[in-house]
């Protein structure tokens, strides 16, 4: 992989949703061509989840040094979005309004990866189910709220990253969530559902993870 140009940084832009207007922060590619687009999910917004949530820029801005132009919305009644919270049952379709936005921005970049953060998990794992396997490059989960909402199954090659001290979703619902579909979950040592303290160490993981994906 080239050598990331210099750092893009965040622009924010205004996308139609089926509920009234998305305000989304939008991050180019760092490598000289962008070779995906990458939507990120802001976690629970009754709990002040918004697309500002270090985690979901952290991820954006690890996705971007590896080439995904990334688009970070703030769903339906977050912020300046129009529209009222729904506890993740019309929100999908908000993520679909933003990836029509990109598509059309980016139309030679089929492919789009999914990734999102606690109540984004949810989010984007409804949202998967809507896409072709032809459609998505893969998926990232951080902290999914698997005992928090009803979760879909996740497709094998998801990449799942949680806190062995997560005190918002526990560990061993993960597992029970994770252990019928035989999928692995990356376990993070030492760590709370917000990462504080440890960012650096989860954009090295999401780095690292999405590469051994790609190979």
């Amino acid at each position: 992989m080239t050598i990331p140009r210099k750092a893009p940084t965040f622009e924010q832009i205004n996308i139609t949703g089926p509920a009234g207007n998305l305000e989304c922060l939008r991050l180019e590619s760092a490598q000289p061509e962008t070779r995906g687009i990458a939507l990120v999910a802001h976690p629970n917004p009754l709990e002040g989840g918004t697309f500002t949530n270090k985690i979901v820029t952290t991820v954006a801005k690890t996705l971007s040094r590896l080439g995904y132009v990334a688009y970070c919305p703030n769903l339906r009644g977050v912020g300046n979005s129009e529209g009222e919270h729904t506890r993740g049952v019309e929100e999908p379709n908000d993520m679909a309004a933003v990836l029509t936005h990109a598509r059309s921005e980016y139309p030679y970049l089929p492919k789009v990866l999914l990734s999102g953060f606690s109540f984004g998990t949810y989010v984007q794992s409804q949202f998967r189910q809507r896409l072709g396997d032809d459609e998505v490059e893969g998926m990232i989960l951080i902290g999914p709220s698997v005992t928090r909402q009803a979760f879909p199954n996740v497709p094998a090659d998801t990449i799942v990253i949680h806190g062995e001290e997560d005190e918002v979703v526990a560990l061993a619902g993960v597992f029970d969530w994770a252990r019928p579909q035989q999928l692995p979950i990356i376990v993070v040592p030492g760590v709370g559902h917000f990462f504080h303290g440890r960012l650096t160490q989860l954009a090295d993981i999401v780095d690292k993870q999405w590469r051994i994906h790609l190979a």
